[in-house]
């Protein structure tokens, strides 16, 4: 055991005690981003570390595991200062630091006896003495539970204690250690009464993330899960933080969407049952990874329209169909997993990201399914939201679908059934079905609609090309009288030329 006098020795403190002992200034616990080691003023610098091979910090059976809690990050720069500059450790001090070296009673009775002895500056400076690497940091736990149950905790004991658990979180992370001993450790904390203005579960996981500890990642949100400690809503929206969707959107934001669905998925496959937000976290995830696969193969269809590279076989196409199809089943599943689970007012939310799922799928049926779940569900969708549903339904020609969405532009301003009819028009272009494309372009001449240029032409051409296959004019004739009347087109010459006659039939417009 060391004795009070190696607290004299401790350069690590950046103190130096003589036969009158003076404390410095002031220390600062400076530019603490969530957690930085301890700053002491003038560059003194401690580094709280963990240098036993088993994890120190033992919880007591008695206590029991409290939810933590979610918060944003904080920036702490204060300092804790002293009145006066000369200030001495007094007798009290020594005493208590022997006292509770020795550990032949408990660390309470000791501060007990000695409560009126200390003053809030050598109560602290206790916590910093046990903290250091070689002493005994469950005695710091005991001390500081100690403050917290007479109330003697201020802001400034508060923001130093945070300091050296994050450390010892630090170095526990940065060593060898499994992510059991860090999970211990959050334990402790939470039984002492420790609640740092933010998630320690959170700074955890980026911690390994940033050491490139990914698996350790997940092994940490695992035990966390296996041992129950949950997480409370502190967002004010509703919604469940957690280790599981902290991690999920951490992958996420590495480009590993897939990989985030399978986390989820797999920690609920293995009964670990993750917090209900990380199922919306993974079903955004699906968004995003069928955003990019469709990106993608937009891409590389642009490539085979330039023949710059050779069309897929069937056996290929019949892949990306199932990798499409998975996607779509794993956000099923999640969104099952929280109909389930969650309350009714995330039933809105669920059909949102499922209709986003469909949209970025190109399935209109299912996602026009999604828009009235949605609005059965209170939550209303962007006009916006119909309107490209109803061009994914016009380029499938899903005749029924497009009926029904139409019908509600109806009792639209015209302005937007506008929007609504060119939203219309561009997905029967893009579906390849000019007729009616055409017929679309007429109901907006005849409304009084000035139809936009580059749509006009687009049709216009496609059934020009519809002629050379078909023969039928009709089509192509009936658009240039109503574009002809709305004066939108010029005089035109029309011909078709019969090659078995050797014949050409013109006529003017």
């Amino acid at each position: 055991m060391a004795s009070a006098q190696g607290l004299a020795s401790s350069t690590e403190l950046g103190i130096l005690f003589r036969p009158s002992i003076l404390f410095p200034t002031g220390y600062r616990l400076s530019d603490l981003q969530l957690c930085n080691n301890l700053s002491l003023k003038r560059c003194y610098r401690f580094s709280a570390a963990i240098c036993c091979q088993q994890n120190p910090c033992i919880a007591k059976p008695s206590c029991r595991v409290r939810e933590f809690r979610l918060f944003k990050a904080v920036e702490l720069d204060q300092y804790i200062t002293s009145d006066d500059e000369g200030e001495e450790m007094s007798e009290g001090f020594f005493e208590a630091i022997e006292e509770l070296e020795r550990m032949t009673r408990e660390p309470g009775d000791i501060l007990e006896e000695m409560n009126d002895r200390l003053s809030a500056r050598e109560l602290q400076l206790v916590l910093v003495y046990f903290s250091q690497e070689g002493r005994d940091s469950w005695c710091a736990l005991e001390v500081f539970e100690w403050l917290k149950k007479e109330n003697r905790v201020d802001k400034e004991t508060m923001e130093l204690m945070v300091s050296i658990m994050c450390s010892w979180v630090k170095n526990l992370i940065g060593g060898k250690h499994d992510a059991s001993d860090v999970v211990d450790l959050l334990v402790d904390m939470d039984c002492v009464g420790l609640k740092p203005s933010f998630s320690m579960m959170e700074k955890v996981i980026s911690l390994y993330w940033e050491m490139g500890k990914k698996e350790e990642a997940v092994l940490f949100v695992k035990d966390v899960l296996r041992r129950g400690i949950t997480c409370s809503e502190d967002d004010g929206e509703g919604r469940k933080g957690g280790p599981t969707g902290y991690l999920a959107w951490k992958m996420m934001v590495d480009g590993d969407y897939r990989g985030a669905v399978k986390l989820v998925i797999h920690l609920r496959d293995s009964g670990l049952n993750p917090e209900i937000y990380s199922y919306l976290i993974a079903m955004t995830a699906v968004v995003k990874e069928l955003n990019e696969f469709g990106k993608a193969l937009r891409k590389f269809k642009d490539f085979v329209r330039s023949d710059s590279i050779a069309e897929l076989d069937a056996e290929n196409m019949a892949l990306i169909e199932k990798y499409q199809s998975d996607l779509l089943a794993d956000g099923l599943c999640l969104s099952a997993w929280v109909l389930q689970d969650g309350s009714s007012s995330l039933k809105g939310i669920v059909h949102e990201r499922l209709l986003a799922m469909y949209i970025c799928a190109g399935r209109g049926l299912e996602a026009e399914g999604q828009l009235w779940k949605m609005k059965l569900a209170g939550k209303e969708a962007d006009t916006d939201l119909y309107d490209i549903v109803l061009a994914i339904c016009a380029s499938r020609k899903e005749p029924k679908s497009i009926s029904r969405l139409l019908a509600r532009a109806e009792v639209t301003s015209l302005m937007c059934k506008k929007k609504t009819l060119t939203w219309l028009v561009r997905g029967y272009i893009k579906g390849g079905h000019f007729d009616e494309a055409a017929e679309a372009l007429i109901k907006m001449l005849d409304l009084g609609l000035r139809p936009e240029y580059l749509d006009r032409a687009a049709v216009l051409q496609g059934l020009v090309r519809r002629i050379q296959q078909s023969g039928n004019v009709d089509p192509y004739l009936k658009l240039c009288k109503h574009l002809s009347d709305a004066n939108l087109i010029g005089p035109c010459l029309v011909y078709l030329y019969i090659k078995r006659y050797r014949l050409w039939i013109m006529r003017k417009l």
